[in-house]
């Protein structure tokens, strides 16, 4: 006998978010629309939800921001279906990726999640949104956003395809391999730059930009140099770097309190940086939502859990 597996639309399992509305401020006209992109994952739907929730509770216009989503799963109308049962009132948009795309480009990183070809989609996500789409703000699912994205989304690129926090004190060269820093053909790519780290799962990104220099293709390029040899270690991280770090434009760190789910191998806990914070990013292995659930949280995750919609949340947490 075969059981079939319930899917997303058949059983809601979260709870619906209250409707946000436009404040006086925000433009009737529709001139001020905030497009987001996020991707649509089974494994982190319980995060993607709780960044949407923030999003619409922290922006003066929510009714403005249209989010764009990319899947790579079979049931891609169920997930849809879910996040449309908590947020009816939401303007989304679901696109199917088609992991093939990049599957063979994937080399093998330090852990598994990071080598999903989902994980690849934000490298094509200029050549999936729609024409009319001149500019997207990024966002990865382990995300609250406690300020309004609309500063954020409109930051000044001054000419470059990027904006995103930028991290000149962290050690670069932790980044890629000795065969990289060893090879000057190939570290000669950041000769006449000054690389800095910047983290992939918060970018504001010019589209029309990025389609007219063929970044698509560059970024592809790296990711063919790795599969011959191994000259980094992240994921789809170290593409990015390598064709854009020093030639982005920087935005606060409070956009982007990142390494919150701690260190890639075991997750462990991690405090606040100093500073005003817009952002909170759970980057790394642990995730707040299973910590929570484990009863094994660190102090930061109380932080997410205000987000949290799954239906299983303590009564504390289900109170608005």
């Amino acid at each position: 006998m075969m059981i079939r597996q319930p899917s997303f639309s058949s059983i809601q399992i979260f709870r619906e978010a209250p409707a946000f509305l436009n404040g006086a401020e925000c433009a009737a006209d529709g001139s001020g629309i905030v497009d987001i992109a996020m991707t649509l994952d089974a494994n982190y739907l319980r995060g993607t939800m709780a960044a949407v929730l923030s999003i619409l509770q922290h922006t003066a216009c929510p009714e403005s921001v249209v989010f764009h989503f990319l899947t790579a799963e079979a049931d891609d109308r169920g997930l849809a279906a879910a996040l449309r049962a908590s947020f009816p009132f939401l303007d989304l948009r679901v696109y199917r990726f088609d992991p093939s795309r990049v599957r063979d480009r994937i080399s093998r990183s330090v852990r598994q999640e990071l080598d999903q070809p989902l994980n690849y989609a934000r490298v094509y996500l200029a050549d999936t949104l729609p024409a009319g789409v001149r500019r997207v703000t990024y966002l990865d699912s382990d995300v609250v956003v406690v300020d309004d994205i609309r500063a954020l989304a409109s930051v000044d690129l001054a000419g470059h395809v990027l904006a995103a926090p930028e991290y000149c004190h962290a050690n670069f060269s932790n980044y890629f391999t000795d065969a990289f820093w060893s090879h000057l053909a190939l570290n000669g790519t950041f000769r006449g730059r000054r690389p800095c780290y910047f983290n992939t799962g918060v970018m504001v990104m010019d589209v029309v930009k990025w389609r007219a220099g063929g970044y698509t293709r560059r970024v592809e390029e790296w990711m063919a140099v790795q599969k011959r040899r191994r000259i980094y270690h992240l994921g789809s991280l170290p593409p990015f770097l390598l064709v854009f770090a020093g030639h982005i434009r920087a935005v606060d760190h409070r956009w982007n309190q990142h390494g919150l789910g701690g260190d890639n191998v075991e997750g462990r806990c991690r405090g606040l940086h100093p500073g005003p914070i817009s952002l909170l990013h759970w980057s790394g292995k642990g995730k707040p939502w299973l910590r929570l659930d484990a009863r094994r949280p660190c102090s930061v995750d109380y932080l997410w859990a205000p987000y949290d919609l799954y239906r299983h949340s303590s009564p504390v947490i289900e109170e608005w």
